[in-house]
């Protein structure tokens, strides 16, 4: 390897969302309406769900926290993305690529067994209702989130040191909007086998172990509502868990699709979209689905927007 490739690199190039310039002012004005729903959405639902008595509940804690983490990893690349759109060169500085992976890959981790316990959540209050209160204490929910945090900070941490820890060639165009383990491994000159190992195998893990807690957790919510001999029993149980359901097959089906599929038929194109929907439309559409099928969220929005209303009136 020539020593000249292996110069100490500053900044990194992002190669964006689109190279064509006709386009960069209108996918700028989406992505900004995106991100700001994003935001406005979650940051209300957190809010909400701190401020309001009457959602002081395990549904609504697990609720914020995963408001919290779509807020994190949206922001942890939206921002720097819509800069880049009114910028003529989409460079990124060496330590700030490093920041925005970690914080990535935390949050995502995170999201992923947030969703977990909120199934499992589901699971107690159709399954064992009369138990709910004490199964589901406050001690378990928090249990429940910090594990998360702790784990995916202890893999972030990981992952981004063990990376910014070896050498890059001279080349320093990143195939992304943003810093992905995936992309920066590509510009790596030492010997990638095992950074690359741990991101196959804790990949595959946090897909597969959350997911299967989702699904068992589902399976038994079924059976219990095919038990039920109440028609209203049966709407009710349903009810409970649409919107988790609804968020739970939109970003596991993301995933799936973007890191499930065969090698060959791979495209940066493909991917790109992919990323973009789950890094900034699935935030955006987490508090809408949660607002529009949640009447009580509906009715804390109505209570507050009337204690807010009485304050200036």
């Amino acid at each position: 390897m020539d020593k000249h490739n292996l110069t100490v690199l500053n900044e990194f190039i992002l190669m964006g969302i689109t190279d064509r310039p006709e386009l960069q002012a209108p996918l700028f004005g989406l992505f900004l309406i995106v991100y700001l729903i994003s935001v406005v959405g979650n940051l209300g639902l957190i809010i909400l769900t701190m401020m309001d008595s009457r959602l002081q509940t395990p549904m609504y804690f697990f609720l914020k926290h995963l408001a919290f983490t779509d807020l994190g990893y949206s922001t942890a690349v939206g921002p720097k993305m819509l800069v880049n759109f009114v910028m003529d060169e989409n460079a990124i500085s060496y330590r700030f690529c490093a920041t925005q992976l970690a914080f990535f890959v935390m949050f995502i981790i995170s999201e992923l067994f947030i969703l977990s316990a909120m199934a499992y959540d589901r699971y107690v209050a159709i399954c064992s209702p009369l138990l709910y209160t004490t199964i589901m204490s406050q001690t378990v929910c928090w249990v429940l989130v910090a594990i998360p945090y702790l784990y995916s900070t202890f893999i972030s941490l990981l992952v981004t040191i063990k990376i910014f820890n070896l050498k890059f060639c001279g080349f320093k165009v990143i195939r992304h909007f943003y810093c992905d383990s995936l992309p920066l491994l590509s510009l790596l000159c030492s010997n990638t086998k095992e950074i690359e190992l741990i991101v196959q195998i804790f990949s595959v893990f946090n897909l597969i172990s959350s997911l299967f807690i989702v699904l068992v957790s589902y399976l038994l919510i079924l059976v219990a509502i095919l038990r039920m001999h109440s028609a209203e029993g049966r709407h009710k149980a349903f009810s409970t868990c649409g919107s988790h359901l609804t968020v739970v097959v939109v970003f596991y089906g993301t995933l799936i699709f973007m890191y499930v599929q065969p090698q060959s038929s791979h495209s940066f194109d493909t991917d790109k979209v992919a990323s973009i929907f789950y890094t900034l439309f699935i935030p955006m559409l987490n508090p809408l689905i949660y607002n529009l099928r949640n009447k009580d969220v509906k009715c804390a929005l109505n209570r507050s927007w009337k204690k807010i209303r009485d304050i200036f009136s």
